[in-house]
């Protein structure tokens, strides 16, 4: 391990409610996730939901190698059916952004108020 050194990791929290669990739990079960994985984006490392079926919330963790990942899942997943619909049955709470990312990414998600976090010390 390394300490204090920049891996060029790039993490994506984004936390969303919604009214219908058994919607919802399908929906990233039967569908989202199959068609991730079908994107084929070699730096996506992790695309995990963590649920709370009694409130109604969920918090997605993405991890990508670099930016340039997160940048192409985004460029092909954006418009599609699958974006669509997950866009119709959550309400977006918000979006954290962990590592750098470009001033043309910052102002290509601005619409959705992301934080935005660089690397500053840590082990990997």
């Amino acid at each position: 391990m390394e300490l204090h050194k920049d891996s060029g990791s790039l993490r994506v929290i984004i936390d969303v409610s919604y009214t219908s669990a058994d919607e919802f739990i399908d929906f990233i079960e039967n569908e989202q996730c199959q068609f991730i994985e079908s994107l084929g984006v070699d730096g996506l490392k992790k695309f995990e939901w963590y649920v709370n079926e009694e409130t109604n919330t969920a918090t997605l963790i993405e991890e990508f190698d670099n930016a340039e990942s997160f940048k192409e899942i985004a460029t092909k997943a954006i418009g599609t059916p699958v974006n669509l619909k997950f866009r119709e049955i959550t309400t977006f709470e918000s979006m954290t952004i962990l590592g750098d990312v470009s001033d043309e990414m910052k102002e290509n998600l601005a619409a959705m108020g992301p934080k935005f976090r660089t690397f500053k010390a840590g082990l990997n």
